[in-house]
């Protein structure tokens, strides 16, 4: 049964019977738990699609100081919408979370340079740094994403 990520309590995990049946319809497409690194770059295509773009942090007000929607609902970031996807938190990393950054962080170049060692990370930050160019646009993030997805399935 795919695991999908619903109104429950911030981190918990329910079955689709379990979520409301018109948030479901809406969103289970972009929610389902990413297994391999083609789906995790088109889940996050998809997430940042519908939430939105966010520069800066992993999303806006991380501390809940001023908003009450749940994390997985707000406008993301590119590492924080990986995150989400694989492994349902945009604020914990998992394995797959770490290997599909890694990917991208080689496939994109900041001020004309590729990440400058290996360590995770240094390789979140080259992404993050990436996202958060003046002028980026969901639409950049989302062909990166893809392209991204294309080229692992290519490799797979």
């Amino acid at each position: 049964m795919a695991t999908i990520i619903s109104s429950a309590p911030r981190g918990a995990l329910v079955a689709p019977t379990e979520v409301d049946s018109a948030r479901r319809d809406a969103t289970l497409d972009v929610l389902i738990r990413a297994t391999t690194l083609p789906q995790v770059f088109r889940f996050a295509a998809r997430l940042v699609v519908k939430n939105g773009h966010h520069q800066g942090d992993y999303l806006p007000d991380p501390f809940d100081r001023r908003l009450t929607s749940l994390h997985i609902d707000r406008p993301l970031s590119i590492v924080a919408a990986i995150r989400a996807v694989a492994n349902g938190n945009p604020h914990v990393t998992s394995a797959l979370s770490e290997a599909a950054v890694k990917v991208l962080a080689h496939r994109l170049r900041v001020d004309g340079e590729e990440p400058f060692n290996e360590e995770p990370f240094t390789l979140e930050c080259h992404v993050a740094e990436w996202g958060d160019w003046e002028d980026r646009t969901v639409e950049s993030v989302v062909a990166v994403l893809e392209a991204a997805a294309d080229a692992s399935e290519v490799s797979a």
